[in-house]
């Protein structure tokens, strides 16, 4: 009994973290597209700098997870949902890499106009945000109907990108002056895209905890 009570603590501890992680991601994803948004280089460096941060959440995931499976030696369900959490915290470690990568393209452009205006960036964001709290919910809740749904939405995400893509080219071949933003446009909605697919990774996860089976929810 009191072995399991100091699982149990355990497991809240890294349940915490990892709602920490989310939270730091999510507003990541955030500023840098403000900061794209408003050319805010100051901004932009912010999010690189606070970027360690998450690394250190991670790192803290794997240090209390690997002490919980040597000090109480979980087994079946228990053991997966510390697995998961290894996994989770690796998935929104990578997030907040591409939410930095936004960042430095903020930086790169050095306070060039925006010759295009941003719409599908921004609109991908704010799916592609949801989809970030979506995926702690699903785990935290352990509710495989909210990871589902993240598939749903992540192919919202990839048409949307789909489309620029197409949008974006046609756009160079009328203005070849401005290919090089362009590209950077292009870059930061793969890098967002991206983040769309890691948040559904956390939904496979989630899945994989409840069932013990992994789904493949990015097809």
């Amino acid at each position: 009994m009191i072995r399991r009570k100091g699982f149990d603590e355990g497991l809240d501890e890294l349940r915490a973290v990892l709602r920490e992680m989310g939270a730091h991601v999510s507003k990541a994803l955030d500023q840098a597209i403000e900061c794209l948004q408003t050319q805010n280089t100051e901004l932009a460096q912010q999010v690189v700098k606070n970027d360690a941060s998450l690394n250190t959440l991670e790192e803290n995931i794997l240090d209390m997870g690997s002490k919980l499976i040597i000090t109480q030696q979980p087994v079946a369900k228990d053991l997966r949902r510390i697995i998961v959490a290894f996994k989770i915290s690796s998935d929104l470690e990578r997030m907040g890499d591409l939410a930095l990568d936004i960042a430095k393209v903020t930086l790169r452009l050095e306070g060039q106009q925006i010759m295009k205006t941003l719409v599908d960036i921004p609109h991908m964001a704010s799916i592609v945000k949801e989809m970030i709290d979506d995926a702690i919910t699903s785990y935290l809740d352990e509710n495989t109907d909210l990871a589902y749904k993240m598939a749903k939405e992540d192919d919202r995400v990839d048409s949307m990108y789909s489309n620029m893509i197409s949008d974006l080219y046609a756009f160079m071949v009328e203005k070849p002056a401005e290919a090089s933003q362009a590209m950077l446009q292009l870059l930061v909605g793969r890098y967002i895209e991206r983040i769309g697919d890691h948040a559904t990774n956390i939904g496979e996860s989630t899945v994989y905890l409840v069932t013990g089976e992994r789904p493949d929810l990015n097809q």
